[in-house]
């Protein structure tokens, strides 16, 4: 068990983070993989320079619910602290009887901690990973180790009692927003979704989606049964679409075809927001491969600067776009598109073209 405490920017500037890792062997750990929900808790811990900020590691060997029963769950907690929350990024990992580091998970945001809350994997490993055959227990023994990185000036220097004001506690709505979601706490509506089934708040899809917000309010099926199949979606275009519902964020956008898939699910449920966010990472991503599907994308939706900005990519890469099998397939059922990028075309080669007025009768 160790706890070395590495300070980053020591002094005076108010942007720090400090990192502090922790290494905990459980012993006869095969002994603990009982009964469901079942927990291990740690030693408690502390970080030096804040003693009274203290923590303890909590591994569930048959998951935290129904849900993750064939994985190890595990959670850090903050036991107590000043009145303040705590920001921190997580780090999660094993060693194996080599000593290496193994199965590591991080989250992929800042997390905010008040105290008694307890952050971090439902699905952390796998119960078949625990076999011989990988390593990790040696003689028994599963060390779990956890890195955390605590952002702001929430110590200050060492001998001062710094109490910063929070200034915009938006990020943590979202961060605790997000934990629903991620942990499948307290749902109350079920979602299947190519045979997969994922647990969410009525309350929250009814705020934030006008379509969804109408099936509960009538007496639907769906909302009469708080379970309904999602036929026509893939699951990470779902899962990113339930993420912009919760925090507001998609940060999976980066491909096109990602992009495309979550602005048509915008559009089915009524998230103007999530459309905007696809509208600029398809306008970020265009390409001589997929400016024409873009094009026919932006017209159906009816997204004018995303139409605007894929006419100007293809008058501007017309002979390299015109060869391509997706322009050449969109001639025939939308010739009016293919007007409008040949008048780009002729805009961007002669801007400086203006039409002769002339005046008077024309003389022999």
């Amino acid at each position: 068990m160790s706890g070395d405490l590495e300070a980053k920017s020591w002094g005076s500037t108010p942007n720090r983070v400090q990192l502090f890792c922790y290494e905990w062997t459980i012993s006869n750990f095969s002994f603990c993989m009982g009964g469901i929900r079942k927990k291990i808790t740690s030693p408690v811990f502390s970080l030096k320079a804040k003693e009274e900020m203290a923590w303890c590691l909590r591994v569930y060997p048959n998951g935290v619910d129904e849900e993750s029963r064939d994985y190890l769950s595990v959670f850090l907690v903050l036991l107590s602290c000043p009145d303040r929350p705590v920001r921190a990024n997580l780090e999660f990992w094993v060693r194996n009887s080599r000593g290496e580091k193994v199965q590591t998970m991080k989250s992929d945001r800042v997390k905010s901690f008040l105290q008694c809350q307890q952050k971090g994997f439902k699905k952390f490993l796998h119960r078949d990973h625990l076999s011989d055959e990988h390593g990790l227990l040696p003689e028994d023994q599963l060390t779990l180790c956890c890195k955390l990185s605590i952002e702001g000036a929430v110590f200050g220097i060492l001998g001062q009692d710094m109490t910063p004001a929070i200034k915009d506690v938006r990020p943590m709505l979202t961060d605790d927003l997000g934990e629903l979601w991620e942990n499948s706490l307290f749902t109350d509506f079920s979602l299947l979704v190519a045979g997969q089934e994922f647990r969410a708040h009525k309350a929250i899809l009814a705020a934030r989606s006008p379509v969804f917000k109408a099936m509960f309010e009538h007496e639907m099926e769906q909302s009469l049964t708080n379970r309904i199949k999602i036929l026509d979606l893939d699951p990470q275009v779902f899962k990113e679409m339930m993420g912009f519902i919760y925090t507001g964020k998609a940060p999976h956008l980066d491909s096109h075809s990602m992009a495309t898939g979550v602005l048509a699910a915008a559009d089915k449920y009524g998230l103007e927001g999530l459309k905007a966010l696809c509208e600029d990472a398809l306008c970020r991503n265009l390409s001589v491969e997929n400016a024409a599907q873009t094009l026919i994308l932006a017209d159906l939706q009816g997204l004018e600067r995303l139409k605007t900005q894929a006419l100007d990519f293809i008058a501007l890469h017309a002979s390299e776009v015109s060869e391509t099998s997706r322009w050449k397939s969109m001639v025939e059922p939308y010739p009016y598109l293919v007007a409008k990028a040949f008048h780009c075309l002729a805009s961007a080669q002669f801007p400086f073209v203006e039409p002769k007025v002339i005046s008077g009768s024309s003389q022999l």
